[in-house]
């Protein structure tokens, strides 16, 4: 009797070891060795190709810069979700070469620049053809978005105002990860240079701090990949869950039958 007491004690304790452990879904466990870590994997975005970049020119002749902006266009009804009366300046797109038009200076190479190296350029340009010698040039990204893919509460493609922007932050923008998500390994895929890299992230370990997968870049996709268990219930329609918790309470019943018979 003992022996049948202790081997349903098992089974049900198999049952529910299903159920993530807290070791499973506590982000940075060991984040408190941390203390006063330096930051030393952050690089500042680069402009690539296919980026669209919005550049105000202005100065203290107003007249004399606004030829340098490009003007400004109101949404339509269905554009992305927009509402008429928002409008934004036309951006600059970069092309397959890396290069963009720009007025009166003409085609200019801008890829592998960071914002602030390209704006600098532009000013030192103007400055130097005697264009405008008190420039002043602001350069946004205007299509600066990542991808938040798989296990998560709310997946989708996610419009970034800043260029810095961690993976931590796009799990918080796609509502955290489900319970079923594997946070130990946490794929991101990246672009660069025409090829694609792939990445794993440990959200578990303070590790994540000094992966190069921690800061994202634009068009960058994360994908949270389901656990086993997750897995083996793909083939489960969600409606049918209840009759398989009950097969399963069937199962213990008759366990526990032969058990104590």
């Amino acid at each position: 009797m003992k022996s049948g007491k202790i081997l349903l004690f098992a089974a049900i304790t198999a049952l529910l070891a299903a159920c993530a452990s807290p070791k499973d879904v506590v982000y940075m466990q060991n984040a408190a060795e941390i203390s006063n870590q330096q930051i030393s994997n952050y690089q500042d975005v680069k402009i690539k190709s296919d980026d669209l970049l919005s550049i105000m020119v202005s100065s203290k002749s107003p007249k004399a810069s606004a030829i340098f902006n490009l003007v400004s266009t109101d949404y339509q009804i269905g554009a992305t979700g927009a509402r008429v009366g928002q409008s934004r300046t036309i951006g600059y797109l970069v092309d397959k070469e890396g290069n963009i038009d720009f007025p009166i200076l003409g085609r200019l190479k801008v890829a592998g620049m960071t914002r602030s190296e390209l704006s600098m350029m532009l000013k030192n340009k103007l400055a130097e053809d005697e264009m405008l010698k008190d420039a002043v040039v602001t350069v946004q990204f205007q299509n600066f978005k990542i991808s938040v893919l798989g296990e998560v509460n709310k997946p989708g493609q996610y419009s970034i105002e800043t260029d810095r922007v961690s993976i931590l932050d796009a799990v918080a923008m796609a509502g955290d990860l489900t319970i079923y998500g594997v946070r130990d390994s946490v794929m991101v895929v990246r672009e660069n240079d025409g090829k694609n890299m792939v990445m794993f992230a440990n959200l578990l370990d303070k590790s994540l701090l000094n992966s190069p997968a921690f800061y994202l870049q634009q068009n960058d996709v994360v994908y949270v990949k389901p656990n086993k268990i997750k897995a083996q219930q793909s083939g489960i329609n969600q409606n049918n869950n209840v009759s398989v918790w009950l097969s399963v309470a069937s199962v213990l019943t008759s366990i526990s039958v032969l058990l104590f018979k």
